[in-house]
């Protein structure tokens, strides 16, 4: 055990961020506190649907410091958090710069410490989908190429790692921290008032999530994938939490009867409540596929790619392309009752957390 405690900066700035860092946070106070983090909130999801209900439904502190670099371009977002993160280090460095996945805040803030000296750690290393238009893609490889410490979801991910030239000394395969945060809420889960005013039952819905550009930039085909999903949902409501700015465009689509209901942004235990309960979920979120594995609910990803690959070899996600054809056979196949049998992959236990701080606390 260290004489003094290891000071490491824990950067978030986007909802997946702050599951992520709720199981390092959690984990590093039931075992005694013995690093000393200073949350940084970049701001990068800067409303309250967005970020503060996180911060309060997973029993966050208030952040240490906020860089409030707000909304913008992808450009426009990396060089405010670069610009606001610097002038912090400036004035005080930590021993470490921990980030978490793979969105913009986590790859603009990793690049300042590094050229700051600050050493780099990256927790869910080692994921690709090979796919370039993603910009998560391009962070996953900026992150990677210059961190120091690299911590894996999958054996497979630290293997890559080690392939690539990354040495035994760097790269853990510790598990998988989203896992841990839902596991340790889960009893928490919650209705929202959608459930009531809907009178949902259990398995008796679905829920979507779209996102990325490739499902929704063109309203053609988002209109196409919609009326897929709904002349395809065996009479099931879908629930389509989404951005109110994106209702508008939603609602000026020609879609079949009245079974879609859009819904503004659920906070963590509202929305993992609706998952937990679905009948299955259509999505083109990563994280998504995650949790549903664990959850055990069938997860059809709209996607041609995926960086979680285990969620298709052991969990419940089916990936199905971008093509609104193919969402007919895999709606057929679940109502049939002929999902397949699923496992819940190594390590995601809920004590990833756990395995992170001791390593961090050995290597520091």
């Amino acid at each position: 055990m260290p004489l003094t405690k290891m000071k490491i900066d824990l950067i978030a700035g986007a909802r997946p961020n702050f599951v992520k860092i709720a199981a390092l946070i959690h984990a590093n106070r039931e075992i005694g506190n013995p690093l000393d983090f200073r949350l940084i909130h970049t701001g990068q999801h800067y409303d309250e649907a967005l970020s503060g209900s996180f911060f309060k439904d997973l029993e966050l502190p208030e952040s240490d410091i906020n860089l409030g670099t707000g909304s913008g371009s992808q450009a426009e977002q990396t060089s405010a958090i670069m610009m606001a993160y610097e002038k912090v280090l400036l004035e005080k460095k930590p021993d470490l710069c921990l980030v978490v996945g793979d969105v913009t805040s986590s790859m603009a803030s990793a690049i300042t410490a590094k050229k700051m000296q600050v050493k780099v750690a990256h927790v869910e290393a080692g994921i690709r989908s090979g796919d370039w238009r993603m910009p998560e893609e391009v962070n996953r490889v900026l992150i990677d190429s210059i961190a120091d410490y690299f911590f894996t979801t999958t054996q497979k991910a630290k293997n890559f790692l080690l392939h690539t030239g990354k040495n035994e000394e760097q790269v853990f395969f510790v598990g998988n921290t989203m896992i841990d945060t839902l596991l340790r809420f889960k009893p928490y889960f919650r209705k929202s008032a959608i459930w009531n005013a809907l009178n949902l039952k259990e398995k008796s819905y679905l829920v979507l999530t779209l996102h990325r550009p490739a499902n929704v930039d063109e309203t053609k085909k988002l209109e196409e994938t919609l009326t897929e999903i709904l002349r395809n949902a065996n009479g099931l409501p879908v629930i389509f939490p989404i951005h109110p700015r994106t209702r508008k465009a939603l609602i000026a689509l020609d879609l079949p009867g009245e079974k879609l209901h859009l819904i503004d942004p659920l906070g963590y235990l509202e929305f993992n409540y609706l998952v937990q309960n679905a009948k299955a979920v259509l999505t083109d979120s990563g994280g998504i596929t995650e949790e549903t594995t664990v959850l055990g609910i069938p997860c059809i990803t709209l996607r041609d790619n995926t960086e979680r690959p285990e969620t298709i070899t052991e969990g419940t996600n089916e990936l199905i392309g971008t093509n609104p054809a193919t969402i007919a056979p895999a709606l057929a196949k679940l109502f049939n009752d002929s999902w397949k049998q699923t496992t819940v992959p190594e390590l995601w236990d809920g004590k990833t957390g756990e395995r992170i701080i001791e390593k961090l606390n050995q290597l520091l």
